[in-house]
């Protein structure tokens, strides 16, 4: 792949911390991991993400892709059933606009090459959210292989119950 990346700086919160349109999100340590990289994003590649057994209703996460792009994620749940669900990520060049009915999260001001960095880019990070349309405890989210994904945070929604 190419090893173009945003620019952690670009990103948005005080100590990792963002909030889009009223959900929370907590981007990763922007720090080094290995000598001239960072972390700032997963790129999809089938990873398997445990989770606290939890009752989910929606997946919400901040994400580009590079072209549209939509896949299938797979819920894992207690019992031991899967569900899939689609993922639709729009474009993260700055002359397209959301295909998916995302949210634009924001923009960083350039894009870095391996070599150079790439200031008439403006590239988008959306958010976007995930029906999880089957109630159980979903304990796994199973990412799509699919390497023109890329996540840079992931918050899930649990079902809130209503007393009587």
């Amino acid at each position: 792949m190419w090893g173009n990346t945003f620019p952690a700086e670009g990103l948005p919160g005080e100590d990792g911390e963002a909030v889009v349109e009223g959900t929370p999100f907590r981007l990763p340590d922007q720090g080094p991991v290995a000598a001239g990289s960072t972390l700032d994003n997963l790129r999809c590649r089938g990873q398997l993400l445990r989770l606290p057994a939890a009752d989910v209703q929606w997946i919400h996460v901040l994400a580009a892709a590079e072209r549209r792009t939509e896949d299938e994620l797979t819920l894992h749940y207690a019992d031991g059933a899967t569900r899939r669900q689609w993922l639709r990520i729009s474009d993260f060049w700055p002359e397209t606009d959301q295909r998916f009915g995302e949210l634009l999260a924001f923009r960083t001001r350039y894009l870095m090459y391996p070599r150079h960095s790439q200031h008439n880019m403006l590239p988008s990070v959306w958010s976007q959210r995930v029906p999880v349309t089957v109630p159980g405890a979903v304990t796994a989210v199973e990412l799509p292989d699919n390497p023109a994904m890329h996540l840079f945070a992931m918050t899930l929604e649990t079902r809130r119950t209503v007393e009587a």
